[in-house]
């Protein structure tokens, strides 16, 4: 089993920095992006967001918590450990605000697309459903931070 832990131990390393590098990098996009009315451009981010969700920041969340039990297994770390338990929890929040931040990307992606066909700002529907994306992120981030500072320290 020892064997197993480099690359166990890469895999992981590089699934956390894809998702945080990606999630924060489309999140910066997008949030530029949505500082204009130009809808064009609103519509356009939209879409690289979407699309990088679906192609990095997905299957770099899926790999996190397999490769963290397998890391943990492999390196004999209590499941128990606080610090693994404080973790999975700061991924629940993370999941929890991330997920339904999925539907609000499409949704506003969407709406974007709309109004950029018609030549219009986005109006306050788009701006409403904006605001919630924002604060959904907030707890996201600040929960991936934490996770990042745990796997690196690992507390006792």
């Amino acid at each position: 089993m020892a064997e197993w832990y480099l690359p166990l131990k890469w895999l992981h390393i590089l699934s956390a920095t894809v998702l945080f590098g990606t999630g924060l990098g489309t999140a910066f996009h997008f949030w530029f992006a949505c500082r204009s009315n130009d809808a064009g451009a609103i519509a356009a981010a939209a879409r690289s967001t979407v699309v990088a969700d679906f192609a990095f920041t997905l299957p770099a969340a899926i790999l996190q918590p397999l490769t963290g039990a397998a890391l943990a297994l492999v390196a004999g770390y209590p499941f128990g450990s606080r610090w693994i338990v404080m973790a999975l929890v700061l991924y629940g929040v993370a999941a929890a605000c991330w997920i339904p931040v999925i539907f609000i990307q499409v949704r506003l992606r969407d709406i974007a697309q709309q109004h950029a066909a018609g030549a219009t700002p986005v109006g306050k529907d788009f701006r409403r459903l904006y605001r919630r994306w924002f604060a959904l992120g907030w707890p996201a981030f600040i929960s991936m931070v934490l996770i990042l500072w745990l796997m690196v320290s690992r507390p006792a």
